[in-house]
């Protein structure tokens, strides 16, 4: 009965291996291949539960999600023959495992070297056809934009996906450095220059409009106040005229009685004259004129 027991329980823990050696789950964050003895029998497989012959059948999975890839930076030649040091990283993902399988054996590592000499070539290639300058400010990003197109054509062929790439930064020689920084400073300095003329350009201009029409404007007033003030002593002799003849006696009168206020407006002012001049010949009234 111990030996019946005993063998049941051996079937039991055979079944068992023989049914988890069956089964196999592929996760959503990963690709599966199926191989037989090596040979790859199946490669298509979505998220979930899935089976396979035991001892015949076995299962590689790899990881389906985007891959990033730090590059050390390294030197590359520009048009003018000089030396920059770039520093770049690039996002991959497997896109067909069993061209992936096929191509470097499932090994990530292999992947990633390749993929590394790949983006390699193509800054190689890119720099060389630019300028220093080009490359530091003006192009960089048609630059990464030609690499990712580049390397992605290059990429299918190990049924990989180049994603982005992108160059973190570009650093000169000190040398070189100094000579762009020198040459970008001119050309901000001759641009400044150019604009401050224009300015004093411009503001010499706007400063002669504006005499211009000063003096146009106070010659304008001046004649106008001339003309005006001709007027007035036009209409004022008239009216001096008109009443002196109408009255000369009353006239003359009231302009001794001008004359003496403008004379005596003041306490202090002291005039010594004949009472008997013209000047005094209204003070006596009429009795005196007599």
């Amino acid at each position: 009965m111990k030996a019946l027991s005993s063998i049941s329980l051996f079937i039991a823990g055979i079944v068992i291996l023989l049914v988890s050696s069956s089964l196999f789950i592929v996760d959503e964050r990963e690709k599966a291949i199926l191989l037989r003895f090596g040979e790859i029998v199946k490669a298509d497989y979505t998220s979930g539960l899935h089976f396979k012959i035991p001892f015949v059948n076995n299962v590689q999975l790899f990881d389906a999600r985007v891959q990033t890839l730090d590059s050390p930076p390294e030197s590359y030649l520009t048009k003018e023959k000089k030396n920059v040091k770039v520093d770049s990283f690039f996002k991959w993902r497997i896109q067909d495992v069993r061209t992936f399988f096929i191509s470097t054996g499932g090994n990530m590592s292999r992947a990633s070297n390749r993929l590394s000499q790949i983006i390699k070539d193509g800054l190689r290639a890119e720099f060389g056809k630019r300028q220093v300058q080009e490359v530091v400010s003006g192009e960089r990003k048609d630059v990464m934009n030609i690499i990712g197109g580049f390397a992605n054509t290059e990429a299918k062929r190990f049924g990989i996906e180049i994603l982005a790439v992108r160059i973190k930064r570009v650093d000169l020689p000190s040398n070189v450095s100094n000579s762009v920084y020198r040459r970008m400073e001119a050309e901000r300095q001759r641009v400044a220059t150019e604009l401050r003329s224009q300015g004093q350009e411009q503001s010499e201009k706007i400063k002669a409009e504006a005499d211009r029409k000063r003096v146009v404007t106070l010659a304008e007033a001046f004649e106008k106040a001339e003309k005006t003030r001709g007027e007035g002593d036009a209409i004022a002799t008239n009216l001096y005229a008109k009443s002196y003849t109408k009255d000369g006696e009353f006239y003359r009168f009231y302009r001794s009685l001008s004359a003496y206020t403008n004379s005596f407006k003041d306490k202090g002012d002291i005039l010594l004259l004949d009472t008997k001049s013209q000047f005094f010949e209204h003070f006596g009234g009429s009795s005196a004129k007599k």
